[in-house]
């Protein structure tokens, strides 16, 4: 007895791959680009937060520099200059991570800030004393508030969130300050 083995026929690889690794391929790279696309934006947030932060920083140092000449207000000339000392040091460390993270930052206010500024240079007297405690003690520092707090619970990289956290209370406190300071120079104008 005689067996007769059929072979089945062999088939041709196709040099081509498949559908469902072109599929696999597809989505391993759109993975990836997500992945990229999310961690670019992440960074992007932390960098505009310490741009941002330095802006903010440059403004209340410039405005503060104005006030020491213009002001004739002991309290208003005191406060100036705790904000020079205090930004100024807060800005060196802000510009030491920026540098680590290669993040290069700006040196001197934003277009809109330069424009305050410009303004309080233009006024005299208690006037002037009084806008720059509204716009330097008060306002200024209601919107670093904001940026410090947000960036202190919601900045990706931890330096960045940990330099934000850390700073946030003295800048709670200059915000204090500058409230006290407006309060009695409109508590003086009546």
């Amino acid at each position: 007895m005689t067996f007769l083995f059929h072979r089945a026929p062999e088939r041709a690889v196709s040099p081509r791959p498949s559908r469902r690794l072109l599929a696999a391929a597809a989505l391993l790279t759109a993975g990836v680009a997500l992945s990229f696309t999310a961690s670019a934006e992440t960074a992007s947030k932390d960098k505009k937060f310490m741009t941002n932060a330095a802006e903010a920083g440059h403004t209340e140092v410039e405005a503060s520099k104005i006030a020491l000449e213009k002001s004739s207000n002991p309290a208003v000339k005191q406060f100036a200059q705790k904000m020079i000392d205090e930004h100024t040091t807060v800005g060196e460390e802000l510009k030491q991570l920026a540098s680590s993270k290669n993040v290069s930052l700006p040196e001197e206010p934003s277009m809109a800030q330069r424009a305050k500024i410009a303004v309080l240079e233009k006024l005299k007297g208690n006037t002037f004393d009084q806008r720059y405690a509204s716009m330097i003690g008060v306002s200024a520092h209601e919107d670093a508030v904001k940026l410090f707090q947000k960036a202190s619970s919601s900045a990706q990289d931890a330096e960045v969130k940990s330099f934000a956290a850390k700073t946030l209370p003295g800048l709670e406190k200059h915000l204090a300050m500058g409230r006290e300071l407006k309060q009695s120079l409109d508590a003086g104008k009546k």
